[in-house]
Order: structure tokens, then sequence, then C-alpha cells
């Protein structure tokens, strides 16, 4: 990766200002430090607690208690998405019949 010393960052910054303008450029940075504390967080989030920490302690380890409660969220989830599935399958089905049965009354009536 390449070193970016201050001549570099000169350049950058009266390259952003002559693209953007000035006035623009509080709120620029305004939104600059909201989405890094946002990653920030959430790269946090993602991480498990003892990486946090550096070494793991017998308290940061997983037990199997907060495991089984995330593969029975899981399994609902799933769950409810195979039903959802379930009910489009049957909606399409009627969607078919409903329209077998319009062509078949459009024949009828203009027979």
């Amino acid at each position: 990766m390449a070193d970016l010393g201050w001549p570099e960052l000169t350049i950058i910054a009266i390259a952003v200002v002559l693209l953007f303008g000035w006035k623009r450029m509080p709120d620029m940075a305004r939104s600059l430090g909201r989405s890094a504390r946002i990653f920030k967080s959430e790269v946090d989030q993602m991480r498990p607690s003892s990486e946090s920490s550096g070494t793991p302690s017998r308290d940061s380890v997983p037990d199997a208690a907060p495991r089984a409660g995330f593969d029975e969220d899981r399994d609902a989830a799933h769950e409810a998405v195979a039903r959802a599935d379930d009910r489009v399958a049957e909606a399409d089905a009627e969607v078919a019949r409903l329209r077998a049965e319009l062509v078949r009354r459009r024949n009828v009536s203009g027979s």
C-alpha cells in the first residue's frame, strides 16, 4: 500500500474542495464521520467478545445455550419462509385456475 505524505494529502484536499466546493465540506466531513462510526459499530458487533479483549477469558467463551437459541430462531425463520413459499404456490395455483376459468368463459360467451 502506498504511503501518503503531506504533499499527497494536500493535493487530494485541494481536489476535493475544487470538486465539491468549500461550503459543502462541513456536511461531507460530518457525513463521513457518521459513516465511520456506523461502520465501526457494525464491525464491533460482528466480532465475538473474545476477539475484542485480545485473549479469551473463561467467561467470554460461548456456551451451548445461546447457540441453541440461535438455532431455534434460525429454524423458526426457515419454517416461516417455507410457509410463505407454500402460500405463494397456492396463490399461483389459484391464479392459474382463475385464468383458465376466465378463458373458458370467454370461449363460451364468444361462441
